[in-house]
């Protein structure tokens, strides 16, 4: 299906520009992006949808990989800052986030992956959805994000419409089971006296991603080369800035497509499951 008023989120891969779309601007709340995904006429990005309301990560595994899981975003609550999950296998409802949720029809494209290749890019899951399948929601970027914009900081990323670059680096996540590997981060510049701000800020918002993970020297986190992101897009960082970067999201994706399960499946990159929840519900302060 083509995208409407935007690129599809698979153009969200590194190297590729993509620009941020436009139809969000009527769309006010979650309960309104959700009937918009579930009729499948959107495919794009959710950035802008329902100013004020969590967006959120999305991963499903079997139950047996479950629990495993489940203590692996215990373990690592920066990169994988859980706000939701099934209430029972194979129920695709979350009521913590959406009394009308249905996590198979109501992201506006997912990516399904089998023993660790993608299969499959699709706006709509219940196909592949099963019985012993486990939904959790991790907190996204987009919320502390929004705080930012609103206290005056510009965000390079969504100057330039594109998506924001995300590296991964040599800080090992705490393991449980077979989920192990390295944490991804987000970069986004900043003068100094700015990026001050940005940790006062984000600190607030400890549930989705909270302050961040590292500051300038991008080598000594293993980025070898910060104009060249692993996922999403490059963006300048200029003489008189420092590269900020925070614990992201694609986190679990790279960790669960590194243990190869049998079947999962997530959000496609910038496609978010957008909730009833309030960000300033997610705040600390």
């Amino acid at each position: 299906m083509a995208p409407q008023d935007g690129t599809a989120p698979r153009g969200a891969t590194s190297g590729e520009t993509v620009k941020v779309p436009r139809l969000q601007e009527g769309i006010r709340t979650g309960a309104e992006a959700r009937q918009l995904f579930r009729r499948g006429t959107y495919n794009g990005f959710t950035h802008g949808f329902a100013p004020g309301f969590v967006q959120a990560n999305l991963a499903v595994l079997p139950k047996d990989l479950a629990a495993d899981f489940l203590r692996f975003c215990q373990l690592n609550p920066k990169p994988c800052p859980l706000i939701g999950m099934s209430p029972a296998p194979g129920d695709p409802s979350m009521a913590e986030l959406g009394q009308d949720l249905d996590i198979r029809t109501d992201v506006p494209m997912y990516r399904v992956w089998r023993k660790g290749e993608l299969v499959a890019e699709v706006a709509d899951i219940r196909e592949f959805w099963r019985d012993d399948l486990v939904a959790f929601a991790l907190g996204c970027s987009f919320s502390f994000e929004e705080a930012l914009v609103e206290d005056g900081l510009e965000l390079r990323h969504q100057t330039c419409g594109v998506n924001v670059p995300m590296f991964r680096t040599n800080m090992a996540c705490h393991p449980s089971g077979p989920f192990h590997g390295p944490m991804v981060v987000s970069m986004r510049p900043f003068k100094p006296a700015d990026a001050i701000r940005a940790i006062q800020i984000t600190s607030r918002f400890p549930a989705v991603h909270g302050a961040p993970v590292h500051i300038g020297l991008p080598q000594a986190i293993g980025i070898a080369d910060i104009a060249r992101p692993d996922y999403g897009d490059a963006v300048e960082v200029r003489p008189d800035e420092l590269p900020v970067f925070w614990a992201c999201g694609v986190t679990p994706q790279a960790v669960i497509a590194a243990i190869a399960p049998e079947l999962a499946i997530t959000h496609a990159p910038g496609a978010m499951l957008v909730t009833d929840v309030r960000n300033s519900r997610l705040a600390a302060l």
